[in-house]
């Protein structure tokens, strides 16, 4: 199990510097505040955007004061418990310093530095002035040391007090041009590409790789600041986004150092092999038995998930749940790198990785507006133009701008929004017909994010879409177009009127079980959530039925590992069972032997529950040649019992319902002719 997480994001400009102990030996001190020194020394090969003559002159200061302090190494131990109260400071300096500067170099943070330049140019200043008063308390009259290195110290002392930390007039005059383009986004203005273009040479932004690294950076500052209990950035950050965001779409014609048909992951994620290796039982809460999205690890180390842990603790149990030690106190520490593992792995195989608590309600609320009226105008104009471009562009131009589109319309509702209202799903679905794979996959995945919006439903019904998309499903140039194409018509299919539409389309059915077949674990999914909801329509059951779906989903249930797609088959196959015809082709399939085996070893309650309303479903419909075949099954009662006791409401009350069907075929077999043919079970009635 992993348990534990060490991890610690710290958010730009913020520095959590840490005093060194009191008990620490001189030598080890200072060897640490030499390591220290040449660390920030390092930073003279960084490029800085902005800020740079404040951030060379502080490195050189402290480049100035290393050779100084390995002076110190070099001579006798004197004074050491004087030396250590001013060493000691400046370690924790020195800290600060590193972290500062580490935020001016950083390559994904360029535009939010510039603007933040009046308040970093002050932390130069304030920082510099603490090294001269630490310097202040050093004994030097009484070092052994050259006098050449203690000029040194005064040297360093007398310009860290007197040099003046102030924002360079060049960034002041960038910083001006961006805030005025942000006037301009609100007022509903287009800004001239040439001001963009000066914003991006001065930021040495030159590709669309380096502006898609700030919008990433800036998204995620965003989803910190709505954690906070202010949210005082949170609309600047939203127009700084759109900003970039609006660089990103006009100013570069191509997308470089990213395969155009996939959107990159933001950084701080693990490699496919890494996670390959993992078992994905570690990302169970040993409580739930279900994914964490929430994980916290409590103070024994173990990690449980949120709301499973405090379910616990609120009941009155004071002990950790896996070890049974009594805990000293209950607090709740999150574990990040945890949470970010699943939640890579989740987006990688295709499982919904809901977002918990307050974190999911700021989600939804950005997701839903724009944080600002800049960066509501500025998406209004972006929507515009890449609508034009997908209209009247070059194959080129439609290409990048159906990328475009799919990266905006991941998550934002208002996003889409925006863009359905500039018209931009027609041409999309035209680019469904083009010869370029990447440019049919990048359309098909934009018009899956669209038709997540209700108005777009009828938008893409209306231009012929239906027949595009199926015709995508089947034929598309690549499985991930084949796939998205699957995901759009589970969407499609939740307005009524569709399924009927959908399921009367010649190659629909057929080519979600041809994914179902032979597709990858992601497009299965699609496949098998786009099913369910055809099914919803009760004339597309003969359908699946006569295409053979039974056999595939029994295939699926004992080749597949994933306990989604398990859990999405077993739900088809209850919802097939409550028709008679399902429930023979069930039968015949020899379905029962995999669904008692899996009621019984399955950790997902999920799928425990559609096995219950499988058996349910199979009982009722043919009673007299099911459930002699359930009574046999000694294991059958104890899960049955084991549901009823730990499962959700609605699980139980069928466990209930199934154990009354067989508990009444025992009694009748045991009073009749049959009784001594059967085997005799002691039960305990539960109504």
């Amino acid at each position: 199990m992993i348990s534990k997480s060490n991890e610690f994001t710290r958010r730009i400009l913020n520095f959590p510097a840490i005093r060194p102990c009191e008990s620490v030996s001189f030598s080890t001190l200072l060897t640490s505040l030499i390591n220290l020194g040449q660390t920030i020394c390092g930073f003279k090969s960084r490029a800085f955007f902005t800020n740079r003559k404040n951030a060379r002159t502080s490195i050189h200061l402290i480049e100035t004061l290393v050779v100084f302090l390995e002076e110190i190494r070099n001579g006798g131990p004197r004074f050491e418990v004087s030396m250590a109260l001013g060493l000691s400071e400046l370690h924790f300096i020195f800290q600060r310093v590193h972290f500062l500067l580490e935020d001016c170099a950083r390559d994904d943070a360029r535009l939010w530095i510039l603007v933040k330049s009046e308040k970093v140019s002050t932390h130069f200043s304030v920082l510099m002035r603490a090294i001269a008063v630490a310097l202040d308390v050093l004994p030097l009259a009484g070092l052994d040391v050259a006098d050449e290195a203690k000029d040194l110290v005064e040297f360093v002392r007398r310009q860290a007090m007197k040099t003046k930390f102030e924002v360079e007039k060049d960034d002041r005059r960038a910083m001006r041009r961006v805030l005025g383009i942000v006037d301009q986004f609100e007022g509903g203005i287009a800004p001239e590409p040439c001001d963009l273009e000066r914003v991006l040479e001065h930021l040495g932004i030159r590709s669309w790789n380096e502006c898609n690294k700030e919008v990433k950076f800036l998204e995620s500052e965003i989803g910190q600041e709505y954690l906070t209990a202010e949210k005082r950035e949170a609309g600047f950050l939203s127009s700084l986004m759109a900003f970039m965001i609006y660089c990103r779409c006009t100013v570069f014609s191509s997308v470089d150092n990213a395969r155009k048909s996939v959107p990159q992951q933001s950084g701080g994620g693990w490699s496919s092999e890494l996670l390959t290796c993992l078992n994905p039982d570690d990302f169970r809460c040993p409580i739930s038995l279900e994914i964490m999205t929430d994980p916290v690890t409590i103070s024994s180390g173990h990690t449980y998930d949120r709301s499973s842990i405090l379910k616990w603790f609120r009941s009155g149990n004071h002990t950790c749940p896996k070890t049974g030690e009594r805990l000293i106190c209950v607090d709740l520490v999150p574990n990040h790198a945890l949470k970010r593992l699943i939640k890579q792995y989740c987006n990688e195989n295709g499982i919904p990785f809901p977002e918990s608590g307050a974190q999911n309600r700021e989600f939804t609320r950005s997701s839903a507006g724009s944080g600002s009226l800049a960066a509501e105008q500025a998406m209004t104009l972006i929507a515009s133009f890449l609508a034009g471009r997908l209209m009247a562009g070059r194959s080129e131009d439609q290409h990048k701008s159906a990328y475009e589109i799919r990266l905006l319309t991941k998550t934002s509702i208002f996003n889409r929004s925006c863009l359905v209202e500039a018209d931009a799903i027609p041409p999309l679905l035209d680019l469904l017909l083009s010869s370029n794979p990447g440019a049919q996959e990048n359309a098909m995945a934009a018009l899956l994010n669209l038709s997540k919006y209700s108005r777009s439903k009828t938008i893409v019904v209306e231009n012929g879409g239906l027949d595009l998309i199926v015709n995508v499903l089947n034929r598309g140039l690549t499985t991930d177009a084949r796939q998205h194409a699957a995901g759009a018509l589970f969407y499609l299919a939740s307005v009524e009127e569709y399924r009927k539409t959908i399921g009367r389309i010649p190659g629909a059915i057929p080519g979600l079980m041809d994914l179902l077949r032979a597709g990858p674990d992601r497009a299965k999914k699609n496949a098998l959530v786009t099913i369910l909801g055809l099914l919803m329509y009760p004339e597309n059951h003969w359908r699946v039925l006569a295409g053979g779906l039974v056999l595939l989903l029994v295939n699926l249930l004992t080749s597949s590992e994933r306990d989604d797609l398990i859990t999405d088959s077993l739900a088809v196959l209850a919802t097939l069972a409550e028709k008679l015809d399902g429930t023979m082709a069930i039968i015949s399939a020899g379905t029962l032997p995999i669904i008692i085996e899996i009621l019984g070893s399955s950790e997902s309650r999920a799928a425990k529950e559609y096995c219950v309303s499988l058996l349910l479903a199979l009982c009722i419909n043919d009673g007299a040649d099911v459930v002699p075949v359930l009574v046999k099954n000694t294991s059958l009662m104890v899960s049955l019992y084991s549901l009823i006791t730990n499962g959700t409401s609605r699980s139980s009350k069928r466990a209930n319902s199934l154990i009354r069907i067989l508990h009444a075929f025992n009694e009748k077999s045991s009073s009749g002719p049959m009784a001594s043919a059967l085997p005799q079970e002691h039960f305990v009635h539960v109504w």
